[in-house]
């Protein structure tokens, strides 16, 4: 029997609303978003620019070219620097985060258009535009069917980011309805990212928003070429949803239906720690514990209210979350980032070292928390943060966060994002003069000719 195909399909309708979009008529709200996006991706690639993992991909890279990888001298094809600066600006998980999905948008969506418009002449205002469009189809996109892609196995961010990025560089690039919708097609073949790095801290997550800025590129420029993919590549029979999310039932009006006049980019958040988002809650409640007097020592053991969705990330296993093996398994470990923030008084990047993760005393907290599963937690819609101390004379003493700061309800202003930018290439080896004249430049990048010599090093 032959599979009855839709009139419209989703592509086909989100391509319609991404075309018809007019950049000249972005909100200064949205814009802005999307300058602090720039800005902070930009620190991020510079801070990850010395580490192992960055130095090793460019080891792997034979691609030299005429495009920027922020913080090197060295230039790289368009596909080589949307790789490299997307695994540098997701590598230290320091990058944003959309609280519904979740998902890193800006680690993907910046580097693709970035590269596609500095190989192919684009200008700033079409930089903006398709980043605009690129952050909000990435977030639309974890909000289809919440939840199901992380709970199959696989990373949302690289799932979605390569369908984003293909819509992000199409519009950069001034494709048409017809264009978006091949890119979409053939992004749907390149998509995947699993989460097996959560075994042993493994690097492949931080390729994961590189390698899907890349995808995305690639297939907006074999569309742009004539090369044409299933317009169903949302809802097919055998499509993403399918394939990542083992439904294709899924609320196709959150991508689709307010697109172009609602803007859930204005809602995206930043991160002021290093690690997995929704342990930062936790350790806003683990470092007022400590700022109130309350002794390690003393503490019998700790118990956090938690989302369900986020045990088998988080917690679980948890003997293997309260040692980690490495600094980077330390980021996605609660007990260990909660003991953390509260021996040390906050969680920064030398909070993930595989020096730091032996700390004795922070091990010993490690060891006294434990989880229990809140049914009517909100996640992830809101993330939150819980923790019921326990102490050995018996009393009880509990912390709570209701939001995520850096979040919608909590928002970080740019002087804070500039901020963070300053202290993050300064931990990348940047000088005082090198930070000034790239804060510059990222000002007013979205305003005429697109020029960023200023952030190579």
């Amino acid at each position: 029997m032959t599979e009855k195909l839709p009139q419209v399909a989703v592509a086909e309708t989100l391509a319609e609303r991404i075309a018809a979009l007019d950049p000249a008529c972005l909100s200064p709200a949205l814009r802005a978003k999307c300058e602090d996006l720039l800005v902070d991706v930009a620190g991020l690639c510079v801070t990850a620019r010395r580490t192992d993992y960055v130095e090793s991909l460019l080891k792997g890279l034979d691609d030299d070219g005429p495009c920027t990888a922020i913080g090197h001298a060295r230039g790289l094809t368009a596909t080589g620097a949307a790789l490299l600066n997307g695994t540098a600006a997701h590598g230290e998980d320091f990058d944003d985060t959309f609280e519904g999905g979740p998902v890193h948008a800006g680690a993907v969506i910046i580097p693709a258009v970035l590269a596609a418009a500095e190989r192919h002449g684009a200008d700033g205002r079409s930089v903006l535009a398709g980043t605009a469009v690129g952050i909000e189809t990435l977030c639309r996109l974890s909000l289809v069917v919440p939840k199901a892609v992380h709970r199959a196995g696989f990373h949302p961010t690289a799932v979605f980011g390569a369908m984003a990025s293909a819509a992000a560089v199409a519009k950069t690039l001034g494709l048409g309805r017809k264009g978006i919708v091949d890119a979409l097609g053939v992004a749907g073949s390149m998509a995947g990212g699993i989460i097996e790095y959560l075994a042993e801290g493994a690097w492949t997550k931080r390729m994961h928003a590189g390698w899907a800025a890349q995808s995305g590129l690639c297939a907006a420029l074999m569309a742009r070429g004539g090369f044409n993919g299933p317009r169903t590549v949302f809802e097919g029979t055998h499509g993403l949803f399918h394939g990542f999310a083992h439904t294709t039932k899924g609320n196709y009006g959150a991508l689709t239906g307010d697109f172009g006049t609602c803007w859930v980019t204005e809602t995206v958040a930043f991160k002021p720690y290093p690690c997995g988002t929704m342990t930062h809650p936790y350790i806003d409640c683990a470092r007022r514990l400590a700022a109130r007097g309350v002794k390690a020592d003393d503490i019998a053991a700790m118990e956090c209210e938690v989302g369900e969705g986020t045990v088998h990330r988080l917690w679980e296993p948890l003997a293997a979350k309260q040692t980690p093996a490495n600094g980077y398994a330390g980021k996605f470990s609660t007990p260990f980032c909660i003991a953390h923030g509260f021996v040390h008084g906050g969680v920064g990047l030398e909070a993930f070292t595989d020096q730091a993760v032996r700390d004795k005393a922070v091990l010993a907290l490690a060891a006294k928390v434990r989880y229990r599963i809140d049914p009517k937690n909100p996640y992830p819609n809101n993330y939150t943060g819980h923790i019921r101390a326990t102490m050995k004379d018996g009393s009880v003493i509990e912390e709570r966060q209701p939001h995520l700061r850096g979040g919608a309800h909590e928002p970080l202003s740019r002087a804070d994002i500039e901020d963070k930018f300053r202290r993050n290439v300064r931990h990348g080896g940047w000088d005082q003069a090198r930070t000034d004249t790239a804060l510059a430049g990222l000002r007013t990048l979205f305003g005429g000719r697109l020029e960023l010599g200023f952030l190579r090093g």
